[in-house]
């Protein structure tokens, strides 16, 4: 095992999907000589050349359609969009052709394109940078939508993103970047549609994805202080859902939280709650609950920011008040 940054972890398998297959290649905006703004193509450039870590223009929407064509093609793009939020620009491409292609030629067409991203918030970046918009993508049928916590988890989803015949887009957030855990030195895959259970319990499931589990995981730590044994399950992909992993949970805690960091309105927590309650109902003891972002833009004020997600505080209380019924 060798101890790395989530970012150095990307970057890892980036190197080693490029080196194992030739068809692997890079675009994105300032992602060669600059290393891209998070530093996870940093270093590709002097190995691979031009020809494979290629820099764009400003212009998502261009080389958005160009990763997918080139996907169609028989090649394998990874794309960086620089903030999920400027994804809005490339709906037309990702939801109308990405996604569509495929069932569309009837399977006769694969499109094995990744479009790595990230978003969420941290920095004060202000409301045009800081969304969390896995909700939009996992709305739409063909994606596959991929949002890992750790560096282990990072690099091992990336390499399968990679491999994977389908389209992924693979969120990564702006506050792990600079996380450090275990990696293994050799090579490894994580299925997708496997959630891990992060933290065993027998009292309530707590269901979380991204920077949310590290804040999750700190939450259980001071409820079990206060008595309360939580299971916390890291979903690492929303598409596909790991169902059987989540009703297992609660049929044994018979308590449900999710936590998510994007808007509740509209969110992948209602939808996961639902699953619940359409095929566990008579499992739970009490109302499942939602813990997520305000329905609100976010500011560029740092202290403002931050109200605007759940803290580890408003996890522990939204617990403690599902425990209490």
């Amino acid at each position: 095992m060798t101890r790395m940054k989530y970012r150095e972890a990307l970057n890892a398998a980036l190197r080693e999907e490029m080196e194992r297959d030739p068809l692997v290649f890079i675009i994105g905006e300032g992602i060669g000589k600059r290393g891209g703004s998070f530093k996870v193509t940093e270093n590709l450039l002097a190995q691979f050349g031009e020809d494979r870590v290629i820099e764009t223009p400003l212009s998502e929407a261009s080389f958005i359609g160009l990763g997918g064509g080139a996907a169609i093609a028989g090649t394998r793009p990874v794309v960086e969009m620089l903030f999920v939020d400027f994804m809005y620009l490339t709906m037309d491409q990702v939801a109308n052709q990405i996604a569509k292609y495929n069932f569309m030629t009837g399977g006769q067409v694969k499109v094995p394109v990744v479009i790595r991203t990230q978003g969420g918030i941290g920095n004060g970046l202000a409301g045009q940078h800081s969304q969390s918009l896995e909700a939009i993508f996992y709305h739409i049928p063909g994606l596959q939508v991929v949002m890992p916590s750790t560096p282990y988890d990072a690099k091992g989803l990336l390499k399968t993103a990679i491999r994977d015949d389908n389209p992924v887009i693979f969120i990564e957030h702006k506050q792990l970047y600079l996380t450090e855990g275990e990696v293994p030195e050799e090579d490894y895959l994580i299925p997708f549609g496997q959630a891990e259970i992060k933290r065993p319990g027998k009292d309530v499931t707590i269901l979380t994805y991204s920077f949310m589990t590290l804040e999750c995981l700190k939450a259980a730590e001071i409820l079990k202080e206060q008595g309360v044994d939580a299971e916390v399950i890291d979903l690492r992909t929303l598409v596909p859902l790991d169902e059987e992993c989540i009703l297992k949970s609660v049929k044994k805690t018979g308590h449900l939280v999710v936590v998510h960091e994007a808007w509740k309105r509209g969110g992948v927590g209602g939808d996961i709650i639902s699953t619940v309650i359409e095929k566990a109902f008579y499992s739970l003891e009490a109302p499942a609950r939602r813990i997520a972002g305000k329905n609100t833009t976010v500011p560029f004020n740092k202290n403002l920011e931050k109200l605007c997600v759940p803290s580890v505080a408003d996890i522990v209380n939204g617990v403690i008040e599902v425990i209490n019924g």
